[in-house]
């Protein structure tokens, strides 16, 4: 057995950016859209709009995955799913989840807590329609999260559906979908030396204003 490499030397000294208080007066959505233009720009981060979604599963157990961001506004952040899988049956069971963006290329992150809802049918049906028809058909393709036996059964039912929307769109599945994340808090994070990392979070308050206060590291 190889030798384990000593994980606990790995150092990194975070310097590339500050967090200031005078943030505390922006609108979280107005920071967070500076921030994830800033991420989709920068020439070495591949997909700015990858997240990490964190629900609770039936088996009382948190679970994290990657999801893709694909819209986001002050209603909300968007992703889409199979309303089948296992994410989907944990939001229908507790909807609370968070979301934390990372863009280690430039130091932040951002973490949210919020609740998720399905968007209206229209909303899912125009952003299927917008994807490439192979998206559309994978959509259709994978029971998502059921146990399949081998690779086979994916490509073999991929081959007969191509043919079959040859000519064709395919319909948009019922059971594939968005859901919006209505955001209660958003935490912004700018590492620092010396892991004093800034810290603002913002909550969202009775009268739907936000308040921020900065987290110690």
């Amino acid at each position: 057995m190889k030798k384990e490499k000593d994980l606990g030397s790995l150092r990194k000294s975070y310097e590339k950016n500050t967090l200031d208080d005078d943030i505390k007066s922006i609108n979280p959505f107005d920071l967070f859209q500076d921030w994830f233009t800033a991420a989709d720009k920068h020439t070495e981060i591949e997909e700015a709009n990858a997240m990490t979604l964190v629900t609770l599963e039936l088996d009382g157990f948190p679970r994290g995955r990657i999801v893709l961001l694909k819209q986001f506004s002050e209603a909300g952040f968007v992703f889409y799913t199979n309303y089948n899988s296992n994410k989907s049956r944990a939001i229908d069971a507790f909807d609370k989840v968070g979301l934390t963006f990372f863009w280690p290329e430039m130091e932040r992150q951002v973490l949210i807590k919020g609740k998720a809802q399905k968007v209206a049918k229209e909303t899912s049906d125009t952003y299927f329609y917008s994807r490439p028809k192979g998206s559309q058909i994978g959509a259709i393709v994978s029971p998502q999260s059921e146990p399949i036996e081998n690779r086979d059964f994916l490509e073999n039912r991929l081959d007969k559906l191509e043919v079959l929307y040859e000519d064709k769109s395919p319909k948009r599945p019922d059971h594939w979908g968005g859901y919006l994340v209505v955001p209660n808090s958003i935490e912004f994070w700018q590492g620092r030396p010396n892991r004093l990392h800034d810290r603002i979070e913002f909550i969202l308050e009775q009268h739907k204003s936000w308040a921020a206060k900065r987290l110690a590291p």
